[in-house]
């Protein structure tokens, strides 16, 4: 009994002590000339869901929940954001090449029409977030209308 209660003990130093550890966080108070929204006509409810669905973790600006300052939540939160940065970021959207543009917007389509994204993990807790057919059909539509366009 005594070493569960030692072993508790260093757990509850160590979680409170992660809690004092930084974590980069992914905010900006300017839209990049840029960004997918400003250099599209992206209609109102596109532009919503995209807004409540993609952003978060593919621009460079995320809301961040409450949790997020609770470690090691905010780690976990920080890779994600990283990953999704990586692959798309919708605020440097009019830097790629029309051809890499072409590329991505496939890769949207397919990812939103598989339900690959948003992330399971993130729709969980962000309802607003998910999907539903109707939603799926426009933003896919969106899509391939601008990806036909470029």
């Amino acid at each position: 009994m005594k070493v569960v209660k030692i072993i508790a003990i260093i757990l509850l130093i160590a979680f409170v002590g992660i809690q004092f550890m930084p974590v980069d966080r992914n905010q900006s108070d300017s839209v990049p000339k840029t960004d997918f929204m400003l250099v599209n006509d992206v209609p109102s409810d596109v532009k919503d869901k995209l807004q409540a669905s993609c952003y978060d973790c593919h621009s460079n600006n995320t809301q961040y929940p409450w949790y997020n300052k609770v470690q090691p939540v905010a780690w976990f939160l920080e890779g994600h954001i990283k990953e999704g940065k990586a692959e798309l970021n919708f605020n440097m959207w009019d830097s790629l090449s029309s051809r890499r543009k072409a590329s991505k917007l496939r890769s949207i389509i397919k990812q939103i029409e598989n339900s690959e994204m948003p992330l399971d993990s993130y729709t969980l807790i962000h309802k607003k977030a998910a999907f539903s057919e109707e939603e799926i059909q426009q933003v896919v539509k969106y899509m391939e209308n601008l990806k036909d366009s470029l």
